[in-house]
């Protein structure tokens, strides 16, 4: 039996709506969270079309194949980091006037494995393995009068695997109970340039050091509400319930992280020195926020949510100043100063204040 996909009923509505205005297709995003049992699909979003194709398109031939992948996974890094916590993109959508077809099927398979792998390269944590692997492809016909759907999943991890049918059901209200941690921790991360790799661009160096520190977040011990709870606890465990009410009393959880100053006992630490052309430093206060569905939520997943919010913030926020940069085709040589720090703070506003 295939995966069951719970769906939020606007997301219905959406799909629906759209009106493909005489061209052959329409794609986009499916949005939502994951979880052993089901998944849950909160929000859909199409795909705009290029503007210079937007006159175009009704004069191509009718088949997938003309599908701009490159389009469609930029779309989705843009709208993946506007995500909060908890929240990612499940697979694609598509909506022809065709009725089903091979080439459509494979051109969907081909999209989704190049969303997940654009997403996946710039993200500075990685799936566990316990964790699904499936993503899902919607096919909306809406040539027939009740828009015949056709929803599929595929293992990411296997390029390889065939697809498999999966349930698409929809139910109103679905976020409506879901729980919200809220986070604010304060960084203070030293990034020396070494002068050994000039080689490195700026952007890969403040990578690979924002790698480093994302070690320390992962292995930092979290706190709900000042407490300390088992990875495998129930959330709501405590929490009490209201009587005669089948929707869950909304939740919000304050998160707090500690991370480790010092190595356990049994580790070694050396000093090292390095030859150094230059630093970067980020200093300032990150704002997060993440959301859990209120179906026996574990602990684990609460604190995995807001692990990645922290490490998806900062990481998004840096991507977003080397982009601004290569935009206005500001060289490196401007920004590092020989035997200097770099000031990128003002440019990466919000949680990054100057030295």
């Amino acid at each position: 039996m295939g995966r069951t996909y719970i769906v939020e009923e606007t997301v219905g509505q959406y799909l629906s709506n759209i009106d493909l205005q005489g061209k052959a297709f329409a794609s986009g995003l499916l949005i939502g969270q994951c979880s052993s049992q089901k998944d849950y699909v909160i929000l859909a979003t199409r795909t705009p079309p290029k503007e210079e194709q937007s006159e175009n398109l009704k004069h191509l031939k009718a088949k997938l194949d003309n599908l701009d992948e490159e389009w469609a996974t930029e779309h989705a890094c843009q709208v993946s980091r506007m995500l909060p916590g908890g929240l990612l993109v499940l697979g694609v959508f598509i909506i022809t006037t065709l009725e089903l077809a091979n080439d459509f099927q494979n051109a969907l398979r081909r999209l989704m494995f190049a969303v997940e792998k654009s997403i996946n390269r710039k993200r500075l944590w990685n799936f566990t393995e316990e964790e699904v692997s499936e993503r899902v492809t919607l096919h909306v016909c809406a040539s027939t009068k009740k828009k015949k759907i056709f929803c599929r999943t595929c293992d990411i991890h296997d390029p390889k695997s065939s697809a498999r049918p999966a349930d698409w059901k929809y139910q109103s209200g679905l976020s409506s109970s879901w729980l919200s941690l809220e986070c604010t921790v304060h960084i203070n991360i030293h990034i020396p340039l070494s002068a050994t790799s000039v080689s490195y661009t700026l952007e890969k160096n403040t990578k690979n050091g924002l790698t480093r520190w994302a070690k320390e977040i992962e292995n930092g011990v979290y706190l709900i509400n000042g407490q300390v709870k088992d990875e495998d606890c129930d959330l709501l465990e405590g929490q009490k319930k209201s009587r005669g009410n089948t929707q869950a009393t909304s939740h919000s959880f304050d998160v707090r992280v500690l991370t480790q100053l010092l190595l356990n006992s049994d580790h070694r630490s050396t000093a090292t020195v390095q030859i150094c052309s230059g630093s970067v430093n980020l200093k300032g206060a990150v704002e997060c926020r993440a959301y859990i569905h209120s179906s026996k939520p574990k602990v684990k997943d609460a604190v995995q949510a807001v692990k990645r919010d922290i490490l998806n913030t900062v990481a998004d926020r840096c991507e977003i100043l080397f982009e601004d940069l290569l935009l206005n085709e500001i060289p490196e040589k401007k920004i590092l100063k020989k035997s200097s720090t770099s000031s990128l703070i003002e440019s990466l506003f919000p949680f990054l204040d100057p030295l």
